[in-house]
């Protein structure tokens, strides 16, 4: 589920449709959270559908690290792509804003730790990377776990709109990882391993 301070808006020809903030979105709120209405496709579900279910899916889902696709109820499928993003996910099926975001601002995710198949080359932004490759998870963990350990103490200082989707068990590690008890899990527990033959 998206945070109920968005909406679908269209961004531009080239773009398409993106997710932006209608109220300010403080770093450390979680953006996104994996809800009892998404829905999880194994790669054998996938094969058996009609190609245009298969389009369907191939735009609007994310590779697990068990390798379904995901497929987002509502318009957090919709949350376009950044080199330089401000949410990014967690170990713990959920996304959290790494900075401020400002109304009218796009929530937008880096689809490189999103185990994309292929690479793409993505819209320009002026950033050293150019292009998403399938092990760029690999590559940048250390990085976006650093951003994710900069903000994630904020989670239990802020109102968290989504808190009531969350899994209860999730939460509570959440408590624990913010209170030193336990060590934060690394993104790269979302990697698809597949992909390493892919890459």
């Amino acid at each position: 589920m998206i945070h109920p301070h968005t909406e679908l808006k269209f961004i531009s020809a080239e773009v398409g449709y993106g997710v932006v903030a209608t109220q300010f979105i403080p770093a450390g709120t979680i953006t996104w959270v994996l809800d009892k209405l998404d829905r999880e496709f194994s790669p054998a579900e996938f094969q058996a559908l009609e190609p245009i279910y298969q389009n369907i899916l191939d735009t609007y889902t994310f590779r697990n690290n068990q390798g379904n696709l995901v497929l987002c109820w509502d318009n957090g499928r919709f949350v376009n792509h950044s080199f330089n993003s401000n949410c990014l996910t967690t170990a713990y099926d959920f996304e959290i804003a790494i900075r401020d975001i400002q109304p009218g601002e796009q929530l937008t995710d880096d689809y490189g730790y999103l185990n994309i198949p292929y690479p793409f080359r993505g819209y320009d932004e002026g950033t050293r990377r150019k292009t998403v490759y399938p092990d760029d998870l690999l590559k940048y963990y250390k990085v976006w776990d650093n951003k994710i350990k900069k903000v994630f103490p904020r989670i239990l200082k802020l109102d968290q709109a989504l808190k009531p989707v969350m899994n209860p068990k999730t939460w509570d590690l959440v408590e624990k990882v913010v209170n030193g008890e336990v060590e934060m899990d690394s993104i790269l527990s979302n990697y698809f391993q597949d992909n390493r033959e892919k890459a």
